[in-house]
């Protein structure tokens, strides 16, 4: 009953050695000394203040380097209170899978102004025109922030209906100011991509 079969050996039992459990941590256990010093270590105080101070200066830099790793790959782990969330993810997404107004203000007012500057004295009609293009460039902005908080609104009602929207229109016109290589967190979606 417990004997060997007669196929089996000796020597293919001996080398037969056990497999890792799928799904195992990939490491052996640590051992009691060792696991005792990992935990010493961990909780040993500092001396005095010179050493307080620079343990945690260590420990923001190391934060700070966390942080700053999630901003260009988006993980949500490390990501500033303002920004972690499924929803402020989703916000990102649709702020930067659309055109805005706010991304091409800044280089178009600064054109109108400067030729409002260097040619006032030329053409006479030319500052009554660049307050127009001004204005004009100011209700865009307007009716784009407008729009882009509505419809943001509506789609995470639609995706996240137990979630609140409060500041959520404020935080997508925010992004909408920067241009898009100097967001932050870096964009993940391309222009005209439908955000997940």
């Amino acid at each position: 009953m417990f004997r060997r079969t007669k196929s089996e050996t000796p020597q293919q039992t001996a080398t037969t050695a056990p497999q890792p459990k799928p799904g195992g941590k990939g490491r052996p256990t640590p051992t009691r000394r060792e696991a005792e010093a990992a935990r010493k270590s961990a909780l040993k105080k500092p001396r005095n203040r010179k050493e307080a101070s620079a343990y945690r200066r260590e420990k923001v830099r190391i934060e700070r380097a966390k942080m700053q790793e999630a901003m260009k790959t988006g993980d949500d782990r490390y990501l500033p209170a303002a920004d972690k969330g499924p929803v402020r993810r989703f916000a990102r997404d649709y702020v930067d899978a659309r055109w805005s107004v706010m991304e091409f203000a800044l280089p178009v007012l600064l054109v109108i102004s400067l030729l409002g500057v260097v040619f006032s004295a030329t053409f006479r009609w030319l500052p009554g025109l660049v307050n127009i293009l001004f204005l004009v460039m100011i209700l865009g902005i307007a009716a784009d922030w407008f729009l882009l908080s509505a419809g943001l609104k509506r789609a995470i009602a639609k995706k996240f209906p137990n979630e609140s929207t409060k500041g959520i229109g404020f935080y997508a016109v925010r992004r909408t100011m920067q241009m898009r290589r100097w967001r932050l967190p870096k964009p993940m979606v391309a222009r005209g991509e439908k955000p997940a």
